[in-house]
Order: structure tokens, then sequence, then C-alpha cells
């Protein structure tokens, strides 16, 4: 099924015709090239014009490459360039029938959002939605009006290409809120959904971040060195990414952010971010994004 045809057939059922996407980041620029590759009408929004901009040309970048690799045409990336839209105003998300916040990992920022949305967003039906890897749904939900209607959308970077979405229904999300967005992200935009308990780190971080850290406490301890441990997970265990690798690759600052949030909630030491992680965000090495990180990218 193509995806114009996935659209088509769950428009009825999700009711989700237009999207906003709050932040344009790795991740916010992916959900929205997602969207708009999927038939949605995208709005994106960023704090800054300067911001904006290098999320669009990020965006721009991604349909291109996509193209340049046979992964669509140039015709489908024109069309999908035009079902994007861009802004600096929350208050321009209005019309939208689906937000989906993807901001910096950090509650009061996110809370912040979620207060604003629910007084711009006029649809009565309108899901608001985060991206959040960590963060409590429960607390972004009751700083609403409506807690029916917010539930977490958490997608996997790159968002483009990894095929997993989890949906994280907070204690206050309603049955109906569910099933559309079900039906929008499983349908329209044809990625395969798991349904996670409202826990920090869900299902997919709750596994890969003891992981993670555990890594980065050999490579600290000088058990092994960089390479050998991610060449180990690699070829010994058939992983497509070292385990530090993939830290420079989703963040270190994000990865010191989910390891924060699930030992707040768990108390538990494998949740702790080594001392060495912590030292790396606070040096700006925080993994490709910056430059730096376990190792050098230019």
């Amino acid at each position: 099924m193509k995806i114009s045809e996935r659209h088509e057939v769950t428009e009825s059922v999700a009711g989700v015709e237009r999207v906003g996407v709050v932040g344009c980041g790795q991740m916010g620029a992916g959900i929205a090239e997602v969207c708009a590759r999927s038939g949605l009408d995208v709005l994106v929004a960023e704090t800054t014009g300067e911001a904006l901009e290098i999320g669009r040309t990020r965006l721009v970048n991604s349909l291109g490459k996509a193209a340049d690799r046979g992964k669509m045409s140039r015709q489908e990336c024109d069309e999908t360039l035009e079902r994007l839209t861009f802004t600096t105003d929350l208050g321009d998300f209005a019309d939208r029938d689906l937000v989906i916040e993807a901001v910096i990992e950090n509650e009061q920022v996110k809370t912040e959002i979620f207060q604003v949305l629910d007084q711009v967003v006029t649809s009565p039906e309108a899901i608001l939605a985060s991206n959040t890897s960590s963060i409590p749904l429960v607390k972004l939900a009751v700083a609403t009006s409506r807690p029916d209607q917010v539930i977490g959308i958490h997608f996997f970077n790159p968002a483009p290409i990894q095929r997993l979405v989890e949906l994280i229904p907070a204690l206050t999300t309603g049955e109906e809120t569910i099933k559309r967005a079900e039906a929008v992200v499983g349908g329209t935009l044809g990625k395969h959904t798991i349904r996670a308990q409202d826990r920090s780190g869900f299902v997919v971080n709750a596994l890969l971040i003891p992981y993670l850290l555990s890594a980065v406490r050999m490579f600290e301890s000088g058990i092994a060195s960089r390479e050998d441990i991610d060449n180990g997970m690699e070829l010994g265990c058939a992983h497509p990414m070292g385990p530090l690798k993939l830290a420079d690759l989703i963040g270190l600052d994000t990865v010191a952010s989910v390891a924060d949030s699930m030992y707040a909630e768990f108390k538990e030491p494998l949740y702790a971010a080594p001392p060495l992680l912590q030292r790396m965000v606070d040096a700006g090495r925080l993994g490709r994004k910056a430059g730096a990180g376990f190792y050098a990218y230019s």
C-alpha cells in the first residue's frame, strides 16, 4: 500500500489532516518529514527565525537526499515541501488536528508548551502529543484543560527511517484519543506501533538506557577501549551499531536526561548516569550533533 493510499484509508478514522510539530531539531524535523511525506498538511514551529531556518534547511536536505537515493521522485519531493509551512508563533496552530511536541527533554519547557497549546488549539477533538522519551505523560496532560486528549507518540531517530513508534497513554488519556492516535500513526504514517505504560523510559529506553550506561561505565573504568566495546557488540552480537556510537547518535545530553528521569522514578543504580557522561555533557561533547562525543565527527 502506498503512503497516499494509507492516508486515504485512515483519514476518516483518525480525523487528522492538519498536523503541527513544535520543534524542528533532529527529531522534530524527522517527524515533520514523515507526516508531510504521508500526505498531511504540516506546520512546524521553532522559537526563533534562525532556529526555524536551520530546521527548514535540515528538512530540505533530508528530502533531497531521499530523492537522490531513489526513495522518492523529484515530483514527490517537491509536493512534500509544498505541504510544509513554518512559523515562530504557536498561535498559528489554532486549526491543527494533531500537535506533536518535539523539543528539549525538559519537563518545565514541555509543560509550558502544552499550556500554550491548550489555549491556542481550537478544535475540541485535537490530539496533543509529546515525543518525550522519559517524562511522565500525566504531568503534561494535567497541565491542560483536556487531559483525555493528551498522549505520548514517541518516534525514534531517524524518524523517516525507523519503523517503530511507541504510543503511551497517560492515566487520563481517553480511549478515543488512543484509537485515533493508532489510526494516524499506524495507518496514515505507516509506522509499527507498540503500546507502553506511562512509566519513565517506556519500553525501548527502559531496556536501552541501562545498556548504554553500562558501556559508558566500562569505557570509564578502562576495561576496554571505545572501539573494542563497539566492535564487540557489532561483531559479536550482530548489533548494527555499538553502544557508544549509538549514544553519540542519540545525543549524550538526551541519554543523560532520560537516565536522570528514570533514576528519579525508580531509584535503581543501573539508571544512574556515570560521572563521565555528565562531564561530557557539561563540556558540550554531546555526540554527532555537536561534532564530538565518544568519537569525533567532521
